[in-house]
């Protein structure tokens, strides 16, 4: 600071002098015609620069194309709401097949003293009977367990239906086993 200069106060910073305005080209000049336009056409439309954006009224969030006739905001009902995530994701089919090992004394009747539904994989149910002429008798019946099933199921869910006989009794007893031919009689 020189001598002829006053000296600021004691605690107060000198004032910064506000930076000269750009000096106008031609492309600032085109730029600012260009957002005046812009503005203009906006205010004769009932638009407001630089406000915030009105609400639309009569459009209700979460409604329209896309979305069920009732608001997805609002409670719905749980059987509903599972009937459609269920098939969006393409889980009628196993589910459908879960009911039917659920309800499976009310679907075949008085044969399920005799049989019972073990797995269902890639359309194919398997029964497993209690004895071999249980087995044999299911064998027979698997088209009436067929055409009730696609009743009660829906047809084409289950493609095939295995009737197996008993499972054989394990005769190995410890940690230790020693391979070998096993039982010589048959179960199934």
């Amino acid at each position: 600071m020189s001598a002829d200069e006053p000296r600021p106060a004691a605690g107060r910073t000198p004032a910064i002098a506000p930076p000269s305005p750009p000096v106008p080209t031609p492309a600032t000049d085109a730029a600012a015609a260009a957002l005046g336009r812009a503005r203009e056409a906006a205010r004769s439309k009932g638009l407001h620069p630089g406000s915030p954006r009105p609400r639309r009224r009569g459009i209700i969030p979460g409604t329209g194309p896309g979305f069920p006739e009732q608001r997805s905001r609002d409670p719905q009902m749980m059987g509903d709401q599972l009937s459609r995530l269920m098939a969006e994701h393409g889980w009628n089919a196993p589910v459908s097949v879960g009911s039917v090992m659920g309800r499976w004394r009310e679907i075949v009747g008085d044969v399920a003293d005799h049989a019972t539904p073990e797995t269902f994989t890639d359309g194919k149910l398997v029964v497993r009977a209690d004895s071999t002429a249980w087995a044999t008798q299911l064998g027979l019946l698997v088209p009436q367990l067929q055409r009730r099933m696609d009743e009660e199921i829906g047809e084409g869910v289950i493609a095939e239906i295995v009737v197996l006989g008993p499972g054989a009794p394990s005769w190995i007893r410890g940690p230790r086993v020693v391979p070998g031919r096993g039982p010589r009689d048959t179960y199934g």
